[in-house]
């Protein structure tokens, strides 16, 4: 490929409203928290933020409400470069808001997620159908799951029938539909996700998560038509689930983790725009989990997400050595 990546992102956006607290409170039990902010975010926004930030040529497709939320929701993809022409603008409806709370300790941060779909549940079919002839022209096509099934069966659908592959993020985690699991090139659900849209346990011991556990649920996705699947496990990194065995990629560990909100759409992201610039699949793996990395260091969604300089920094800096960073010298 000689020119940077194209990537097309059918999604949502959602506004986070964000406390933090160093203990989550009990059933009727009041605690005080410790900060409180509102940062731009929504899995689909995010994920086309990162694409971008890391250098490929990005459109988002979406909707926001007419209000001050949605006006806030566009200005990061702006100041990026994303193609935003294609997002729907609802009157009289809200944008996504996201209610985040945030319990962090001296070591580590964990949220718990609330989120208003608003306009994002809005969108058509009709108003995608400009993509059945525009599809073909993207590298890779990103779908979640807070925008209509419709909306994202057919849009993956067009996407295989014009041989361009599909990264489907199953979040938030829900029973997955057989006919748009048919039209995904890549899985990627966390170990929540992965047991509940199979239906299948996926038991942990003191080594991680059980091999056998990761191999049954990777076959009865397979089984659906998925072609390759990607577990991401939280600090035990990630695993590449394959009939000749498992791969693992760490995770990279930061000394002060802060807010873990978009780390899964950080790295959704990254691995996207690593496979479109021609990075083998295990390579990408690694580009993302740099990448995620340093988003976890940061507090927010959009606003933690780092640039091309950025990532290539901390690779350098931990001395990392699968592959030439001029390898990814398409994306400045």
């Amino acid at each position: 490929m000689q020119r940077k990546p194209r990537i097309l992102v059918v999604g949502s956006f959602v506004m986070d409203v964000i406390a933090t607290t160093e203990q989550l409170p009990r059933s009727a039990q009041t605690v005080y928290g410790k900060s409180f902010h509102m940062a731009p975010g929504g899995k689909g926004a995010n994920q086309a933020l990162q694409c971008a930030r890391l250098g490929a040529d990005v459109t988002m497709m979406g909707c926001i409400g007419d209000d001050l939320f949605g006006e806030r929701l566009l200005e990061p993809l702006k100041s990026a470069g994303v193609d935003i022409s294609h997002v729907m603008v609802r009157d009289g409806v809200t944008s996504g808001v996201g209610h985040i709370t945030l319990e962090v300790t001296e070591h580590t941060a964990q949220n718990r997620i609330i989120v208003i779909p608003g306009a994002n549940r809005t969108l058509t079919v009709d108003e995608v159908s400009w993509l059945q002839d525009e599809i073909s022209t993207y590298d890779m096509v990103l779908l979640q799951l807070e925008v209509p099934l419709e909306v994202n069966r057919t849009v993956a659908r067009w996407a295989k029938e014009a041989g361009v592959p599909v990264m489907l993020n199953p979040a938030p985690a829900t029973d997955l539909d057989d006919e748009l699991l048919r039209y995904v090139t890549y899985l990627t659900p966390n170990e929540q996700e992965a047991s509940m849209e199979t239906g299948l346990p996926l038991s942990s011991d003191e080594n991680g998560p059980c091999r056998s556990d990761l191999q049954k649920i990777a076959a009865a996705l397979w089984s659906k038509g998925v072609e390759n699947v990607i577990i991401t496990l939280g600090s035990s990194g990630s695993a590449v689930v394959r009939d000749d065995g498992i791969r693992y990629i760490p995770s990279v560990h930061m000394d002060h983790v802060v807010d873990p909100t978009a780390a899964g759409d950080s790295f959704v992201g990254a691995l996207s725009v690593g496979l479109t610039a021609g990075l083998p699949q295990e390579e990408a793996l690694a580009f993302a989990s740099h990448t995620a990395a340093i988003t976890v260091s940061r507090m927010g969604a959009m606003p933690s997400l780092p640039t091309l300089a950025e990532v290539q920094a901390l690779l350098k800096e931990r001395g990392y050595r699968g592959f030439d960073s001029a390898a990814l010298d398409i994306l400045k």
